[in-house]
């Protein structure tokens, strides 16, 4: 069931969400060569707490860690690891959510650290541009497929995959809310858009397939073929007008 969230619910909502953004756009500013991807993690625990909040992600599902780090041919669910050192070249993605007043935000992003090859950049740059394509989707009467559908585009057309097996969501006081948000779809298809919803858009992309592997510990995925892959999400409002980037981070 769509939960419509109130005025009340949207004013919460927006300070759980600010303090995703904050401590994502953190994340980013902190990570090195050198550093663990659990050193990393231990940060953004520390930095979620001390801003009065509670990492989303930490036990959700049984998960280890407050945020998701994946590094290179890792998609998602990459659990931090003392070692998993990142290294210059690599690229390091940060899905992360905070609590706050019982609401929670979620966003993700793909981070480049030193020197990466132009090839990866492309895909990092199309991914991410795919992202707003389908947050300017996000608008009432329009339906969740319009959403896909121009996320789908925007990555075919660059000749990357869409990752089909993981799809963004709804969220709100649960971190995985109706609707289903798949980064494909048709036009005109699934769920309309009503002034109120707050959903989880977030493509991840591939460079070679659409399929994917998960790791023997259960939760890290893989690009299907070991290449690289990318990574990009913001919480968004449906309004009567133009839709509202709740995560929105500042370039």
């Amino acid at each position: 069931m769509i939960q419509v969230k109130s005025a009340k619910d949207i004013k919460s909502m927006m300070k759980a969400c600010e303090l995703s953004q904050q401590v994502l756009m953190y994340a980013g500013e902190i990570m090195k060569a050198g550093m663990s991807t659990l050193e990393l993690d231990r940060h953004i625990h520390d930095f979620i707490l001390k801003h009065g909040g509670k990492p989303s992600f930490l036990g959700l599902y049984g998960f280890p860690g407050s945020a998701c780090i994946s590094v290179n041919e890792e998609l998602i669910h990459g659990i931090p690891s003392g070692n998993k050192i990142i290294k210059d070249g690599d690229i390091v993605s940060v899905d992360v959510g905070a609590c706050v007043e019982g609401f929670h935000g979620d966003n993700a992003y793909t981070f480049t650290v030193g020197s990466v090859l132009p090839e990866t950049q492309k895909l990092l740059k199309t991914t991410e541009e795919s992202l707003y394509e389908g947050i300017k989707m996000a608008r009432k009467g329009n339906r969740i497929g319009d959403i896909g559908n121009a996320i789908q585009t925007c990555c075919e057309k660059k000749g990357y995959f869409i990752v089909k097996k993981y799809i963004g969501h709804g969220v709100g006081k649960d971190m995985h809310e109706d609707p289903e948000v798949p980064n494909y779809g048709k036009p005109g298809r699934g769920p309309r858009l009503i002034p109120g919803m707050t959903i989880a858009i977030e493509p991840m992309v591939n460079m070679s397939t659409e399929s994917v592997k998960v790791l023997d510990d259960n939760w890290t995925v893989t690009e299907g073929n070991g290449k690289m892959c990318a990574h990009f999400e913001h919480t968004v409002l449906i309004t009567e007008g133009d839709p509202v980037i709740m995560t929105q981070i500042s370039h």
